[in-house]
């Protein structure tokens, strides 16, 4: 009997299988196995495609919600942006009074509904971008369009604050002053830069004495500080100073601190020395508690000179001059407002302080 064989059954190779049309049963099962290793790779791609097409999806909504957020803050401020000077490409940063334009501006509050704004870390004690001594000249002429464009970052009435910290102090510059059109545009252009560099919350305010009677530094001073509260009372901290008086290096930090402090310890007028001992004019700057202490600043000095040395006595509590603080000082200044304009680099406040009297002037 014979037995019939049959023939092994023909085998196609796969696409990408070795061998001839027919080959070998093992060369079949590994083509098996390859194309089912590569439909477990094409479906993982797919998977991971999947993912990262969510993923896109996700990450594209929650930007757009930035967005959003975004131009609804830039609208709320947008209102408070027009009444400060626009910012100018042309501000030369290479001098060592000008500075950087800041990345944003204090928000103006808002009565619409918007993102909480964000809590700022405190302000350095020593500020990162100080230029330490400075190149000071009162040749170039100084227009204040110019000094408008050199700091964008100023408010309507010379206020500012930094964007990117919260002051340890808000502070109140105060000039007294009359005729020194000249001296205030070099002052403004110098100062504002400075103050900004010293990450300071700061506002200007040039205390302008009306009429052609003597003048009396001492009683604009009372004024400016009484004038200065009355529009913020956050200030705490009060640098009197005159309008010819620029400092030449900006590390002197204008701020405030436990005891009265005097800026100008050296004048180029003087040789960089103090006149005498007891020196207090110039610059000087008191915190808020210290200033009512001494009651202020004395009222009856007409005329340059002698108000200063009874500052200073104040301070040192001198027999003859702790009789006259109690009466004569911030509780007894007498003067009416005149005008109030707010300029884009200062606040001009023109008061009618009175007439000297009859007999001769203290100082």
């Amino acid at each position: 009997m014979a037995v019939h064989l049959e023939e092994p059954p023909l085998c196609l190779p796969a696409a990408g299988c070795p061998g001839p049309l027919g080959g070998p049963a093992a060369a079949c099962g590994m083509s098996r196995l390859l194309g089912g290793t590569l439909e477990r790779v094409c479906k993982a791609v797919l998977l991971l495609c999947l993912l990262h097409f969510l993923v896109a999806v996700i990450l594209y909504f929650d930007v757009y919600a930035q967005h959003l957020a975004f131009f609804s803050r830039f609208s709320a401020r947008g209102p408070a942006r027009a009444l400060h000077p626009a910012a100018s490409s042309s501000t030369n940063f290479s001098r060592p009074n000008a500075t950087a334009p800041s990345s944003g501006l204090p928000e103006a509050p808002s009565a619409r509904p918007g993102p909480t704004a964000p809590v700022l870390p405190p302000c350095p004690d020593l500020p990162p971008g100080l230029v330490g001594r400075l190149l000071i000249e009162f040749t170039t002429p100084m227009p204040l369009e110019r000094v408008q464009r050199e700091n964008p970052g100023v408010l309507l009435g010379g206020r500012y604050a930094p964007p990117d910290c919260t002051p340890a102090q808000t502070v109140a510059v105060i000039i007294p002053f009359r005729h020194r059109e000249h001296h205030l545009r070099y002052w403004l252009h110098y100062l504002h830069p400075i103050l900004r560099r010293q990450r300071l919350r700061y506002g200007v305010y040039v205390i302008n004495q009306h009429g052609e009677d003597t003048f009396n530094r001492a009683k604009l001073l009372n004024v400016g500080f009484l004038e200065a509260l009355k529009e913020d009372a956050t200030y705490d901290c009060f640098i009197f100073s005159d309008v010819d008086l620029v400092p030449m290096d900006d590390r002197n930090l204008y701020r405030c601190g436990d005891q009265p402090r005097h800026f100008a310890i050296a004048m180029d007028k003087f040789g960089f020395r103090l006149p005498y001992a007891g020196y207090f004019g110039g610059v000087s700057g008191l915190s808020k508690a210290q200033f009512l202490r001494i009651n202020g600043f004395p009222n009856e000095y007409w005329g340059w000179g002698g108000e200063d040395d009874d500052i200073f006595n104040r301070f040192t509590k001198i027999q003859n001059t702790k009789l006259t603080m109690k009466r004569d000082g911030i509780g007894s200044v007498r003067y009416q407002v005149l005008e109030v304009s707010r300029q884009p680099l200062f606040t001009n406040i023109t008061v009618d302080i009175g007439r000297p009297p009859s007999w001769p002037p203290r100082g």
